[in-house]
């Protein structure tokens, strides 16, 4: 029998073993075995992070072959070259705009997958660009931007719905046989000297393939002469050589569709259509002489789509290709946001007679707000080290456009500039940046637990 520290008797012949005081009856804990844990990924972390940060600082601080101590005369070259000045401008851009599009895009999939029977199906849809990586998207989109309609999805649909309300010219390039005859006139032409009523007037034109002259097209003719005003346009060119310039021969086909303007005193005073062989007549123009005028409309190019990838749209079409992919991304953790939200609030704002845009704007953004700013500022974050899209999407004579901070470190020192002293200076800045979002998110993410 012995007795502990407090008279309390023990079983066992030995005697128990006595807790040092304070101690709480835990183990003794040893401070370097948690470093031991530690130290393989300390290692690591000192490797791949903390000694590029700071042989990136130090590098930034030497010029291009790292000889000569230049101070911050790198960092001070920023703000007067002119592309990475623009890169700046355009990470503004991204900053502001793709965020907010993409968080915004996500809120709205969020709230109206709540309200749909297939929600699974549809999140499954809206996320699966994430499983496509930067360079995937990239080769995607430089297709879909594609100029030729043929081929760009984005052109196929403006084109459609540009010819569906504003009718594509029947004979682009077409132009006169004798230009003197019939000069240029706004885009289109106009005879040299007034035509007469009852002179039927010969229009030859040429520029255009026999082959594609529509099918309703037949053997060219003269008008008839008669009171009125008339003519025909035709295309002056026989198939297999020969023939006479500026007289109808066999072969030779009427212009149908062709539209005629008489014009006198500088006003339009009638309009003709040609037919299928070419003819054309003013009837109730019965006196006097005219200028006859093929308007514009007639010669105009077809209309082949917008330069998604040219200077003016190229950052906005790289900027689209991103939120398609992140817009996913934000919608689900809005979406896990949303199911942490008591039901029993918002059916109390409903039965105190809250309209669904009141119970959504008074009661759902307050409480979802956290998780909005949590995923604005990560897709900050991801903007602005963007690079991959820029690199593949823009072509190479409008990179300098679309360019961004992360491209432009990359292209100054890998690029073919070897400038590693300005690029680390560039890739420095573009850190410091990060930093306050980075900060931001890791407060929050502490705060919260």
């Amino acid at each position: 029998m012995a007795v502990d520290a407090t008279g309390t008797a023990t079983g066992g012949g030995a005697a128990a073993a006595v807790p040092p005081p304070g101690t709480g009856g835990r183990r003794r804990q040893v401070p370097w075995l948690g470093l031991l844990f530690l130290a393989p990924a300390l290692i690591l972390l000192g490797a791949l992070v903390l000694y590029p940060i700071v042989f990136s600082i130090v590098r930034s601080l030497f010029d291009a072959g790292g000889e000569t101590f230049v101070g911050l005369g790198n960092y001070g070259r920023m703000f007067t070259d002119h592309d990475t000045l623009i890169a700046l401008r355009n990470n503004v851009i991204w900053v502001v705009v793709a965020p907010t599009i993409a968080t915004a895009l996500g809120l709205i999939f969020a709230v109206l997958t709540e309200r749909i029977r297939w929600a699974t199906a549809f999140k499954a849809l809206i996320f699966m660009p994430m499983a496509v990586s930067f360079l995937a998207t990239g080769v995607i989109f430089r297709l879909v931007y594609d100029q030729d309609p043929a081929k760009g999805v984005a052109n196929a649909v403006v084109v459609s719905v540009h010819d569906l309300f504003n009718k594509s010219s029947e004979y682009p390039g077409a132009f006169p046989r004798d230009k003197k005859a019939l000069p240029a006139h706004d885009g289109g032409y106009e005879t040299a000297k007034p035509v007469a009523a009852g002179t039927p007037a010969m229009l030859p034109l040429v520029g255009f393939p026999p082959a594609q002259l529509p099918d309703s097209a037949t053997q060219a003719k003269a008008a008839e002469p008669s009171s009125g005003l008339s003519g025909t346009v035709w295309l002056d060119f026989k198939p297999g050589g020969g023939g006479t310039s500026g007289v109808i021969d066999p072969g030779e086909k009427g212009m149908p569709g062709v539209v005629v303007q008489a014009v006198r005193d500088g006003s339009v005073v009638a309009t003709a259509t040609t037919a299928d062989d070419g003819t054309f007549h003013f009837d109730s123009l019965s006196g006097g002489a005219y200028t006859l005028l093929l308007p514009q409309s007639n010669f105009a190019e077809p209309f082949n789509g917008v330069l998604w990838l040219g200077p003016t749209l190229v950052t906005p079409a790289i900027i689209a290709s991103y939120i398609w992919i992140y817009a996913g991304f934000a919608m689900v953790l809005i979406a896990a946001g949303l199911a942490s939200i008591p039901r029993d609030t918002l059916e109390a704002a409903r039965v105190d007679g809250a309209t669904e845009w009141q119970v959504f704007r008074r009661v759902t953004m307050p409480l979802l707000s956290p998780v909005l700013v949590v995923v604005f500022v990560t897709l900050v974050i991801n903007v602005l080290k963007i690079f991959d899209l820029v690199y593949i999407m823009a072509p190479g004579s409008v990179q300098a456009e679309a360019n961004v901070l992360a491209l432009q470190m990359w292209l100054v020192s890998f690029g073919g500039g070897n400038d590693f002293g300005f690029g680390s200076a560039i890739g420095v800045f573009l850190f410091l940046l990060v930093i306050p979002a980075m900060a931001f998110n890791i407060r929050r993410f502490v705060g919260e637990r």
